[in-house]
């Protein structure tokens, strides 16, 4: 065990394998995972400004694909729930998602009840791509304001 751990984080070591690394964190952390994926972004494309492009887009990707996991877990979820139990959940929450619909995914983005959305949105088994299709707008929108906003609008404070 020893041996793989170096070898793994010499693997994802940004300056040099930097895309990998940030799909992979994006990924996990449009999970139900308590993680950021911004911080990557951003010092990816500060070390390599070429890269602000494909580190969005790539981020977004992973990000996406991460959200759609997430909505197959709740998925599984409820289907695993409604096997052993048959009385519908009412909450507002529900409710309010019930009513956007697929729409609601846009939020997918948001800090703490980001991903969560994802994974209610496959509970109530809204549609698939749509949700997915509106993560990843969410999701792009979010990484080109943040990382755009650290490189040109703060670029003083984050030098090393």
């Amino acid at each position: 065990m020893d041996t793989w751990i170096p070898a793994m984080l010499a693997a994802l070591a940004l300056p040099k394998f930097g895309l990998s690394t940030v799909f992979v964190i994006a990924l996990v952390s449009a999970t139900l995972l308590p993680m950021g994926s911004e911080p990557a972004v951003f010092g990816l494309v500060k070390l390599n400004p070429e890269l602000f492009w494909p580190a969005v887009l790539v981020a977004t990707a992973g990000n996406t694909i991460g959200g759609a996991i997430t909505w197959w877990m709740g998925y599984g979820a409820e289907r695993a729930y409604e096997h052993y139990a048959h009385k519908p959940v009412q909450s507002r929450a529900l409710a309010w998602l019930r009513r956007f619909g697929a729409k609601a995914c846009l939020l997918a983005w948001l800090p703490v009840v980001g991903d969560p959305l994802c994974a209610v949105a496959g509970w109530l088994q809204l549609p698939f791509w749509p949700c997915v299709g509106y993560m990843a707008v969410g999701k792009l929108l979010r990484y080109l304001a943040m990382t755009a906003a650290l490189l040109w609008v703060w670029p003083g404070q984050f030098t090393p």
